[in-house]
């Protein structure tokens, strides 16, 4: 069986995008496309690795970050952040709040894959 990911965006395109490059990948894809409740999401799903966009509806992915490393059965959860803005101050935000990696949009599938694999370890 393959490893899971939880892809917390709302970009329609980019969840294609993602879902196609690691399904193929023999990764177990699952979306969730609001910030309101995806702290429960990743708590429900339980996945290997969790790839979070920044700006979501309801929610900020820095504040559902930080949430996922308060929470003592989710906090080594590897966490990919997955941004259009790639400034100095964003990344400093994610590498405060926990992000195990920043990746800026666009993105090239390699790119995806190498990060992924890196952070799961597969």
């Amino acid at each position: 069986m393959g490893k899971s990911v939880l892809l917390i965006e709302d970009e329609r395109n980019i969840i294609e995008a993602i879902g196609f490059i690691l399904s193929r990948d023999g990764w177990e894809v699952t979306t969730h496309s609001n910030g309101r409740d995806a702290v429960e999401a990743v708590r429900t799903r339980r996945p290997d690795l969790v790839i979070l966009d920044v700006m979501l509806p309801d929610r900020s992915g820095f504040d559902i970050l930080k949430d996922i490393r308060a929470d003592a059965e989710l906090a080594a959860t590897p966490v990919l952040m997955l941004t259009a803005r790639g400034q100095e101050k964003d990344r400093e935000m994610a590498r405060r709040a926990g992000a195990s990696r920043y990746m800026t949009k666009p993105f090239s599938n390699a790119e995806m894959l190498a990060a992924v694999h890196d952070l799961v370890g597969s």
